[in-house]
């Protein structure tokens, strides 16, 4: 039987982690899993000794309020895999709590894999030392971080990313709509908006894009706009901003259904984030924007090494699409970027080439090729008659 410790720290973790588990186990049906996980990975058979939930915890103050029992827990995993020791150890993301139980692990002889590269590339290259001495194989997402960790001599398989897998190369722009009940005229297009998923995003950027809206409508008059609601709380916020903006009757509110709402819209203006790698592969043009708090940004400024923050631009290497962030994101700087999208459409399908480009390079069976590269890792310290089997 092949054993496998496992972590995954949060909700995507969950779903790469569950990916990699099914998959792993097609190429090695004898295969048990222990360790963290939430409900996926708990679906495909893992042992989870602690709840998901404890290790899902975000910002500075609440980091430090859980640490104690985050470091317990990473404790208790540490003597519990030492003590018997798994054929294998995989940390999904997490790199905060992961790297250093994998460090503790790799330097008692177990095998190490690291899923998803730590933002090293960006901020914090320091942290390479710290993947090396952690992890015997990195399984990246993105090409350009595999170029990285293989320039600073750490062991990398590009593996693609499971959402390019999962999402179809030719989006169906008339069946969103239509899932959507959005009848828009043959004369008309349709701007998707997305300030965020969390309410400090909303709170920020909710404003801006609203703002954006109706100086594009004092522009042109063949507009429609959707805005998907992450969460029930987020539509309340939404729906009080919306309040302040006259001749706001053609913009809809939806609950969720994001992917749809981008599918289904002639442009995006988007928060940076995840949103912008789905928008990039549902085709669609985009104008992506960022504002955090004043100490956050002035940090940002000195401690990030890369010239672009939006995902599209920093898989192509290049500026694809516009970027906005802090004092730039304002009406006035995203209404004509936005307009010359909605106005040009040569310049929307020369993007859309540009997108579906990057999506097959990023589309490789991503959980297929990560559980691969760990079969081909755990083989190669397994003795001769375990490994041939």
């Amino acid at each position: 039987m092949l054993r496998v410790g496992i972590v995954a720290g949060e909700l995507s973790g969950d779903y790469l982690g569950a990916g990699l588990m099914r998959e792993l186990r097609a190429l090695e049906p004898d295969v048990h899993f222990e360790g963290i996980g939430g409900e996926r990975m708990q679906a495909e058979g893992m042992d989870s000794l602690y709840p998901l939930e404890t290790l899902s915890v975000m910002g500075l103050a609440e980091v430090l309020r859980h640490l104690p029992g985050l470091l317990r827990i990473r404790r208790n995993l540490v003597r519990r895999f030492l003590a018997d020791p798994p054929d294998l150890f995989i940390g999904v993301d997490a790199p905060d709590f992961n790297l250093g139980l994998e460090r503790r692990l790799k330097a008692a002889a177990i095998p190490t894999v690291h899923y998803v590269s730590p933002t090293v590339w960006a901020w914090r290259q320091g942290r390479v030392k710290t993947i090396r001495r952690a992890v015997d194989l990195m399984l990246s997402i993105f090409p350009f971080e595999a170029d990285f960790l293989r320039r600073h001599d750490v062991p990398v398989t590009f593996v693609g990313h499971p959402l390019a897998d999962e999402i179809p190369l030719e989006p169906d722009q008339p069946e969103a709509r239509r899932a959507l009940q959005l009848e828009i005229r043959r004369d008309e297009l349709l701007v998707a908006m997305l300030p965020g998923s969390r309410m400090s995003e909303v709170t920020a950027l909710g404003p801006v894009f609203l703002e954006t809206a109706a100086w594009l409508r004092q522009r042109t008059s063949n507009l429609r706009f959707v805005v998907p609601c992450a969460t029930p709380a987020i539509e309340d916020e939404l729906r009080r901003q919306l309040a302040a903006v006259p001749d706001s009757q053609d913009l809809a509110l939806v609950r969720g259904r994001s992917r749809e709402c981008m599918e289904a819209a002639n442009a995006v203006l988007l928060a940076s984030g995840t949103a912008s790698l789905e928008c990039m592969l549902y085709k669609r043009p985009m104008v992506v924007a960022y504002r955090v708090s004043g100490v956050t940004a002035w940090l940002a400024r000195r401690l990030v090494r890369v010239p672009h923050f939006a995902m599209p631009n920093l898989i192509a290497g290049r500026r694809l699409v516009g970027e906005y962030a802090q004092e730039d994101a304002v009406p006035e700087r995203l209404g004509p970027a936005m307009l010359e999208l909605l106005d040009r459409p040569e310049l929307r399908a020369e993007l859309q080439e540009s997108f579906l480009e990057i999506h097959r390079l990023l589309r490789r069976d991503a959980s297929r090729e990560a559980a691969l590269a760990v079969q081909r890792l755990v083989r190669k310290g397994m003795p001769p008659a375990h490994a041939a089997g």
